[in-house]
């Protein structure tokens, strides 16, 4: 299942994010893309508030990782930034798949590099008009794989 969302702005794009998170648990994996400045990271940042994670989400591009822990008791916020790296098997040097389990999982720029993370996941891209006269209205396309996300309604995304 596919949902089409249009941010207006980054506050709406984070809003989203937020009202995301409301759907995820731990061991889901989420892979976001979309060009430079898009919101990728401004959309985490809306998953951490609503995971209700610890620490400020920036973007990770070059720490490559990130984990920030709930402050809530629930799944801790596994942020990491693919676009440094060289492939799989330099993803796979991070050892996402010790705390996959148990977190949530984030990775910006993940296409052709983290779908094999796992067979259940959500494929974020996030569009940005370029027209001087759309502002900074995104939309994102948000797509359900795999079994875990068969049975979830991804039509309540709003931008709030």
């Amino acid at each position: 299942m596919t949902v089409e969302v249009t941010a207006e702005t980054a506050e709406q794009t984070r809003a989203l994010g937020t009202s995301l998170a409301k759907l995820l648990r731990a061991g889901d994996l989420v892979i976001l893309s979309g060009d430079l400045g898009a919101g990728k990271t401004t959309l985490t940042q809306g998953l951490g508030e609503g995971l209700g994670v610890r620490g400020a989400v920036t973007s990770p591009t070059f720490v490559i990782s990130r984990v920030h822990p709930s402050t809530t008791g629930g799944p801790a916020l596994v942020h990491v930034d693919a676009y440094r790296l060289g492939g799989l098997d330099e993803l796979d040097d991070l050892d996402l798949d010790a705390s996959l389990d148990e977190s949530v999982t984030v990775v910006e720029w993940g296409t052709g590099v983290a779908e094999a993370l796992a067979d259940d996941r959500l494929e974020v891209v996030i569009l940005r008009a370029h027209a001087d006269d759309q502002g900074e209205a995104r939309t994102l396309r948000v797509t359900g794989v795999g079994e875990r996300w068969r049975s979830v309604s991804l039509d309540a995304l709003t931008p709030a």
